[in-house]
Parts: C-alpha cells; structure tokens; sequence
C-alpha cells in the first residue's frame, strides 16, 4: 500500500495512492486520526486500506503532495556506501555515522528544493528512508525489520561548504527546505528485502547516482539495533539510510544544483521523488 499525506486547496488530507488517483481515507478516519503521522503510530494502516476501498477519488495531481509524515526525529547515516566513502575520501569506521535533520528542511514530492542565498554548493543525494512503526529499545538485528512501518525516498540536500565548516555536518544538512522526502510511505509488507531495491538518482534526467541497496556498508537492521542502542525507536522516525557515490561534489568539475535544474530519486519497488530547484 502506498500511504500518502496530501494538500487540497487549504484542506490537508491523507489517504492511498491507487495508480494515478487518491483514495481519501481521511474523509472516514478524519476524526480518529489526524494525520498519517497518528495512522503510523497505531498501527492502523489496515483502518487506513478499508477506508480508502470506499473513499472519494481524485487525481493525484489536482493535489500537492506533502512529505508522508512529518517525523519529529530524522537519523541521518552518513558515508553508508563504500563508493560514496571511497568518493570522499573518509576512512572506514566500525560504528554508523549518525547526524540529524529538521523537519523544516524537508519539501515533498513536485515542491521546490530552496537553493540558499548563503551558497551556490547545493548537493543532492538519493537515499532510501526507513520510517519506524513499532517502538523499542536495544532492538536485535534480527528482529529489526518487525519494527519498520514502511520505506519511502529521500533527497539528502547538501550545502557543502556549510557541511564542512565543522567536522559536524548540522548546518550543511538543515537549509530549510533543502530536501525531500515522498511521494509516499510504501509499507513494510510490499518490501520483502529492504537490501534488494536500486536507488537511481537523475540530474535533469542524466543518471548521476546508481546501485543496489545490498551495497550498504551497514544495512537497515544493523541500522536500527544501533540506533536503538542510545535511544528508544518510536513510531514516526524516520531514517535516512546514506547516498552511494556520485555526488556532485565528488565530480570533476564537481556538478551542483542551480535554480532550474530537475533532480529525481527513483527506488524500485518504492517510488520516484522529483524536485525543481528554485533559489532563495
């Protein structure tokens, strides 16, 4: 089931994708649930099907689409492919690099990507994201994937300069409006595999990004069980897996986004995530 969270002239709304049409779950569950966010955090996707199966149906572009869930807590893994780590020249670890981003500086699908005025090194990188459904804490890599409520893409939006201020990627990371995240939120029982997607990302339809998700230096469930090792998972989090190589700026000349430019990450099985860049 593709779950998405979805705008209407100034009414918000969610519901399922069904081909080219939405299915308005929120018109039956409106008044139990809010938000995709609530649907994700009762485990109520099966209230979420039933509803859609009799809902009013729309076009999905009579809609803007929004990201699936708003996610109070977004993990980032950083240089999670060896050929993005060979790239940029970082030596090997034994852990995950962890980092965080904001919900602000996140668009959905068809939305602009802001180019800040600060920089012209805008940076795209294509991701899987995991979105938790289930709590838990110090959560064993092999029962991991129980905890998962669904995958979707994800556009890690880099403005490098201001990544590499610091050794701490922050500020580089949390332009607002500076990712994606969408179109939808595809869940767990579609993906049999989380390791058996190919991730494609496309600058103004030239492939600048491909490779298979069993290229993951460290893979979802080993993802999860360290994460849940300092904190609780909670339903709504969202992580973003890590890019494979061919970032811009790893490129010589190293290629950056600019007002006008198309970017796309496409995930079998899971979706296509398209922006247009605007400047600030």
């Amino acid at each position: 089931m593709r779950a998405v969270s979805y705008q209407r002239g100034n009414q918000r709304g969610y519901g399922v994708a069904v081909g080219d049409l939405i299915a308005d779950s929120s018109a039956t569950l409106g008044d139990r649930y809010d938000d995709l966010d609530a649907i994700v955090h009762a485990g109520a996707f099966a209230e979420l099907y039933d509803a859609g199966a009799t809902a009013e149906t729309f076009a999905v572009d009579e809609v803007r689409l929004l990201p699936p869930i708003v996610g109070p807590r977004i993990f980032c893994i950083g240089v999670n492919y060896r050929s993005h780590r060979e790239e940029m020249g970082r030596d090997a670890s034994d852990h995950p690099t962890v980092f965080v981003r904001f919900p602000s500086s996140l668009v959905g699908h068809a939305e602009p990507l802001v180019r800040p005025h600060a920089s012209d090194r805008f940076d795209y990188e294509g991701e899987l994201a995991v979105v938790i459904g289930r709590p838990g804490r110090r959560i064993p890599r092999e029962y991991a994937l129980e905890h998962v409520a669904g995958y979707s893409c994800f556009n890690d939006g880099s403005i490098r300069d201001y990544q590499r201020h610091t050794s701490q990627f922050t500020a580089g990371k949390n332009f607002d409006r500076s990712g994606s995240f969408g179109p939808w939120l595809v869940t767990a029982d579609e993906i049999d595999d989380p390791s058996a997607l190919t991730l494609t990302t496309r600058l103004n339809g030239e492939v600048m990004q491909h490779s298979t998700t069993d290229l993951l230096i460290f893979d979802v469930p080993e993802i999860i069980a360290y994460l849940s090792e300092f904190t609780e998972l909670r339903p709504g989090d969202i992580i973003a897996t890590g890019t494979p190589g061919g970032v811009g700026v790893a490129r010589d000349p190293a290629v950056f986004m600019r007002p006008g430019d198309t970017i796309e990450v496409e995930i079998s099985d899971v979706g296509l995530l398209c922006n247009e860049i605007a400047q600030e």
